[in-house]
């Protein structure tokens, strides 16, 4: 917290955190853009890729919660991902109202052409891993703080 005597540099643009970091996030996705244009997916369907390359099956609840967002936004993605055979949707067995996001053969066989996006990026970007791991763990933070 700062007092009000701070003469209104509160303020100033230059002194603001919050605009380098929504410029970097878009240069970021910007950067993918290229990388992902090969395998004909939206950063969002990547990320979501990720996730059900790593736990191959899960709802559509814990896939908006590990990426924080939201069904409406959610949704059509994996509409769009299933209409590009990368996914499967299903109704839980045990429940009808929650859908199950399942990947499929070509959503794993994705994962092959994907496994030099990381590094790719990495040589785009030019950050020191030690400084890449300290600004992840910094946004992590910033996260927890902003959800609390």
């Amino acid at each position: 917290m700062t007092s009000n005597a701070d003469n209104g540099a509160t303020l100033l643009f230059d002194n603001q955190l919050c605009y380098p970091l929504y410029s970097a996030a878009n240069a970021l996705v910007r950067a993918y853009r290229p990388l992902l244009a090969e395998l004909d997916i939206t950063y969002l369907q990547y990320m979501v890729l990720m996730l059900l390359w790593q736990e191959t099956r899960l709802n559509v609840k814990e896939l908006g919660q590990r990426l924080r967002l939201d069904s409406g936004t959610l949704t059509p993605l994996l509409k769009r991902l299933e209409g590009k055979g990368f996914v499967q949707r299903k109704r839980s067995e045990q429940d009808e109202r929650v859908r199950i996001i399942t990947i499929t053969r070509a959503g794993m066989a994705l994962k092959k052409k994907a496994r030099d996006i990381p590094h790719k990026l990495a040589c785009t970007i030019d950050l020191p891993r030690e400084q890449a791991l300290e600004l992840k763990q910094l946004c992590e933070q910033l996260l927890a703080a902003l959800n609390n």
